[in-house]
């Protein structure tokens, strides 16, 4: 089966070479990447790691800088390889809430140049709350318009602790579904353990347009996950690596422990993603 991945990182080739450079500019990619072992990725290993994983088409991002000026220079990188790469590489746009205006008038720029999506959106990073709606409002507003999904990181409230996890949950992704429930959002890693509630029917009424992708789940949860959460919402499932933190090939080896009967591996994979994205 060829395969969708939601959720993936690249950088320009002058970030990875200058990260020492860039941390100084960055309090929250500095956290991520002061350790040199720290993977970063350009399109071309993106596109390798691709190949050998078996993945067909990858969305992909930048890194969601606070600066403006830094997301841009990673929007221009994603949106012209993304245009080059035979189709390959779905492009996303970031940008900083708190720029306004400007953040507005750069994601509208970028989707009107193809992007497919705006996100990964960083809370913690960013200095925006999932429930800071006015700074919202417009980027949501965009979206709709140009009937795009919106991606957000969310994190777990409990836990174990780690580089960028940040303190935004699955209260507050309830909150931000709820007030823009005619958006499509996404909610990276799980959504915080947010599906759970979607047992709940109200919840799930106020969740209709939400889907949940898998971004960096061998750090996160037992593969059961996969059989629990598919077990009410199979068709909200998103496959994202979190690529070059994780390679598809080695998450794929820790899906199998799910034991995903094919119809529902095949919605993860691939069809939730096809159903959304076309």
């Amino acid at each position: 089966m060829r395969i969708i991945d939601c959720h993936t990182h690249i950088f320009p080739p002058d970030i990875i070479a200058g990260r020492d450079r860039y941390r100084k500019y960055d309090r929250w990619f500095d956290q991520l990447y002061a350790d040199p072992q720290a993977p970063m990725a350009d399109a071309d290993d993106l596109l390798r790691t691709m190949r050998r994983g078996n993945v067909e088409k990858a969305v992909t991002f930048g890194f969601a800088f606070a600066d403006l000026a830094l997301c841009q220079e990673c929007n221009a990188y994603v949106l012209d390889v993304g245009g080059r790469k035979e189709g390959n590489l779905i492009p996303f746009v970031q940008v900083p809430p708190r720029a306004g205006r400007e953040a507005v008038a750069e994601a509208r720029r970028c989707l009107e140049q193809g992007a497919r999506g705006i996100g990964e959106l960083l809370p913690d990073g960013q200095g925006c709350a999932l429930t800071d709606f006015d700074l919202l409002t417009p980027l949501m507003r965009l979206a709709k318009a140009f009937d795009v999904p919106v991606l957000f990181h969310v994190a777990e409230p409990v836990g174990h602790t780690y580089p960028g996890k940040g303190s935004q949950g699955p209260r507050e992704a309830f909150a931000l579904a709820k007030h823009y429930p005619d958006n499509v959002i996404i909610l990276a890693h799980w959504g915080g353990g947010l599906p759970f509630y979607e047992l709940m029917p109200e919840v799930r009424v106020a969740l209709r347009n939400v889907y949940y992708d898998t971004a960096a789940s061998p750090y996160l949860y037992a593969a059961d996950i996969f059989g629990h959460v598919a077990g009410w919402i199979p068709n909200k499932i998103l496959f994202g690596s979190d690529y070059p933190l994780i390679e598809p090939q080695r998450f794929l080896r820790y899906m199998e422990k799910a034991g995903l009967v094919s119809e529902t591996r095949q919605k993860v994979l691939r069809g939730n993603a096809i159903n959304l994205l076309t």
